[in-house]
């Protein structure tokens, strides 16, 4: 995400830009990869989760980056599923025993660092806070064709979220699930 402070000097870019740019929320968004283990795992399902940016900054001038998501406003996207599946994840993902919208109502991530790796590429430091918990948190970023990818593998215990089990644990949620985004800044 921080990569968009490619126009920083000492970070090098051909694009002149302002200090501050909006996120461009409407075609910006994660996706969430959520796997399962255990016994019995070929009877459980994987899981894909959209989670639309609710609101963000790029500020070149102070090499930082900052973005906000709505907790409610995730959603269980899962492929293949029925309706009434995909709504019991939901349910369940959104309740207290995953994300607790309720007492967490969003999901921040604030860089602290950007370094220049090869070619259109960066590593971002920062802190995610999810589930009441700031964790630190590092990733590649990448731009192509205007929009700035990358993934990051999240921990759910690191943020005092315990994986949903079923069948006294012989299906499971893995414990890592991963984050893949596309950030594209207002023009």
């Amino acid at each position: 995400m921080a990569l968009l402070l490619g126009g920083m000097p000492g970070i090098g870019s051909a694009f002149m830009w302002p200090q501050a740019q909006p996120i461009d929320v409407e075609h910006s968004s994660f996706t969430i990869h959520v796997g399962k283990a255990g016994l019995f795992s070929p009877f459980g399902h994987d899981h894909t989760v959209r989670a639309p940016i609710a609101s963000g900054e790029v500020d070149r001038g102070k090499a930082q980056v900052a973005l906000a998501v709505k907790s409610a406003s995730l959603v269980v996207a899962d492929p293949g599923e029925s309706e009434s599946t995909r709504a019991e994840v939901q349910k369940t993902m959104l309740g207290p025993e995953v994300l607790d919208v309720q007492r967490y109502p969003e999901i921040r991530f604030q860089s602290t660092r950007v370094e220049k790796r090869d070619g259109n590429s960066w590593q971002v430091t920062g802190e995610l806070e999810l589930h009441g918990a700031r964790r630190p948190i590092t990733f590649t970023v990448k731009e192509s064709g205007g929009a700035f990818t990358g993934s990051a593998i999240v921990k759910q215990r690191d943020f005092g979220i315990t994986p949903v089990t079923a069948g006294g644990g012989t299906v499971k949620v893995k414990n890592e699930v991963m984050v893949e985004f596309e950030v594209k800044l207002s023009k």
